[in-house]
C-alpha cells in the first residue's frame, strides 16, 4: 500500500513536470509565430518602398535621356547651320580678296617693294652697331616686313627714316652715355665711341661688341693684341685732328677671329714638358752667363787696375797673384821663371773658365730638345689619326702646334746661350791674353838681364 502511494506520488510528480514543460515551450512558439509575422509584414513594406524608389528612377533616368536626345538634335542642327555659314563665308571672303586685288591696282606692286625693302633692312639694321646707340628702330621695320596690308603713309615714313639714319649715322665717329654689360653679367655706365657702322669702342674696356639678340653692348671675350687695343685710348682721347684707328670693315667678325688667336703665353705652353724642359736650360744658361759676366767683369776692372800699378801687386786679382810669383822668383832663371808663371796662370784658368762650357753644351742641348718636342708631337699627330682619321684637323692641332713651338723653343733658346757664350768665353780669353802678355814680357825683361 505504501509502495502504491510511493510509485503514485513519483508518477503524478512527473506528470505535473511534463505539463509544465509542455507549457513554456508552447509560449515560445507563439512568440516565434508573432515574431515572424511581424517581420514578413516590415519586409513587405521595405520591398515596397524599394520599388517605388526604382520606379521613382526609372522615371527620372528616362527624363535625362529625353534631354540628352534633345540636345543632340539641336547641336546638330547648329552643326549644319554653321557649316553652311562658314561655306557662305569662305565664298564671300574669296570674292572680296578678288575685289580687293582688283582695287589694290599699283598699289599691290608698291606694298611688296615695301616689305622686301622692310625685310633688307630690318637684317641690316638689327644687327648695325647704330643700333646701340639709337635702339628700336628694327621694330617698325619687322611690322612692315611681316604686314598683310598696304601701310599707311605714316609706316612708310619711318622706313625712310631709318634707312637715312642708318646711312647718315654710318658716316660718323659719335660719343654716347650706354650702359656695358660685363663678362660676368654685372653692368656698368661707360662712355661708348661709335666709328661709323663698324666698331664700338671704350677707353676703359677696349673693343665692344653688340649683341642684336638681346640689345646688350659688351666687352670681346678676349681683346686683340696690345698694339691695337693700344690705339683706343689715344683715339678716344683725341679732341681734334686725326688720331690712328684699328678698324674692322667686316663689323666685328675680323675683330672676333683675332681674339681667337693664341697669345704668346698660350703658345709658350703648347710646348707642353718639352718646352718647360727648354726653358729651364735657357733660364740656367743665361743664370750661370749673368754670374759669369759679372765675375769677369769685375775681374777685368781689377787687372785694369793692377796693370796701373805693376810695383804693388795685388793678390785680389790674377794678375797680382801672377807678379807676387814673380817677386818671389826673381833670383831664378828665365826658364825655371817662366815655368812658375805658366804655374800661376794655370792656377787662375779654372776660376776664369768656370760655367763657359756649361753654357756652350746648354747652347747645343736647347736645339735637340726642340727636335725631340717636334718627333713628340708628330707622334702624336700620328696617334690622332690613327685613332680618329683626318675628318678634323682641329684634333691634330694640338700635336702639330706642340712639334713646331718646340723646335722654335729650341732655337730660341739657342740663339742667345751661343751668342752670350761667345761673349763669356771672349771676355776670358782677354784675360788670359793679359796675363800671358805680362808673362811674356817678364821673361823677355829676365832673358835680356841674363844676356847682359
Amino acid at each position: 500500500m505504501n509502495k502504491f502511494i510511493k510509485n503514485a506520488a513519483i508518477a503524478a510528480t512527473m506528470a505535473l513536470t511534463a505539463g509544465m514543460a509542455t507549457t513554456a515551450n508552447a509560449n515560445q512558439l507563439d512568440d516565434l509565430l508573432k515574431q515572424i509575422k511581424a517581420d514578413r509584414v516590415s519586409e513587405a513594406k521595405l520591398d515596397k518602398k524599394r520599388e517605388q524608389e526604382f520606379l521613382s528612377e526609372r522615371s527620372d533616368k528616362q527624363a535625362l535621356l529625353n534631354k540628352a536626345k534633345a540636345q543632340r538634335n539641336a547641336e546638330n542642327e547648329r552643326n549644319q547651320r554653321l557649316t553652311k555659314q562658314f561655306a557662305d563665308n569662305e565664298t564671300t571672303l574669296t570674292n572680296k580678296e578678288a575685289e580687293l586685288e582688283a582695287a589694290k591696282g599699283d598699289l599691290g606692286e608698291m606694298f611688296g617693294v615695301v616689305r622686301r625693302a622692310s625685310g633688307n633692312a630690318y637684317g641690316r639694321i638689327a644687327t648695325s652697331v647704330v643700333s646701340a646707340q639709337y635702339p628700336g628702330r628694327e621694330q617698325v621695320l619687322e611690322k612692315l616686313a611681316n604686314a598683310k596690308e598696304i601701310p599707311v603713309l605714316a609706316e612708310l615714313e619711318e622706313l625712310w627714316f631709318a634707312l637715312q639714319t642708318e646711312m647718315t649715322e654710318s658716316g660718323k665717329v659719335a660719343t654716347f652715355e650706354a650702359e656695358i654689360t660685363n663678362l660676368d653679367g654685372s653692368k656698368s655706365p661707360s662712355s661708348i665711341t661709335r666709328i661709323g657702322s663698324f666698331n664700338l669702342i671704350s677707353a676703359d674696356v677696349g673693343y665692344l661688341n653688340y649683341n642684336d639678340e638681346q640689345s646688350l653692348i659688351q666687352p670681346l671675350g678676349k681683346q686683340p693684341g696690345g698694339s691695337i687695343v693700344g690705339t683706343v685710348a689715344p683715339f678716344t682721347e683725341n679732341t681734334s685732328g686725326y688720331a690712328a684707328l684699328y678698324l674692322d670693315p667686316s663689323k666685328g667678325t675680323i675683330l672676333n677671329l683675332e681674339t681667337q688667336k693664341a697669345t704668346y703665353e698660350e703658345r709658350y705652353h703648347q710646348g707642353g714638358t718639352v718646352g718647360y724642359v727648354i726653358t729651364v736650360v735657357l733660364v740656367l744658361g743665361l743664370l750661370i752667363a749673368l754670374e759669369r759676366l759679372i765675375y769677369l767683369g769685375a775681374m777685368g776692372a781689377k787687372i785694369r787696375a793692377q796693370l796701373k800699378n805693376t810695383a804693388q801687386p795685388n793678390p785680389n786679382n790674377p794678375l797680382g797673384r801672377m807678379l807676387q810669383v814673380y817677386n818671389e822668383n826673381k833670383g831664378v832663371d828665365a826658364e825655371s821663371l817662366e815655368l812658375k808663371l805658366d804655374e800661376a796662370i794655370l792656377r787662375e784658368t779654372p776660376k776664369v773658365e768656370r760655367g763657359i762650357n756649361i753654357i756652350k753644351i746648354f747652347a747645343a742641348i736647347a736645339p735637340l730638345l726642340g727636335l725631340l718636342g717636334t718627333v713628340v708631337g708628330m707622334i702624336g699627330t700620328f696617334q690622332s689619326i690613327t685613332l680618329y682619321g683626318t675628318g678634323d684637323p682641329k684634333i691634330m692641332a694640338g700635336d702639330i702646334s706642340m712639334a713646331l713651338v718646340t723646335t722654335a723653343m729650341g732655337l730660341i733658346a739657342a740663339l742667345p746661350l751661343i751668342l752670350i757664350h761667345s761673349i763669356v768665353a771672349g771676355r776670358g780669353k782677354q784675360i788670359f791674353h793679359i796675363l800671358d802678355e805680362q808673362s811674356a814680357g817678364i821673361i823677355a825683361e829676365i832673358a835680356e838681364k841674363e844676356k847682359q
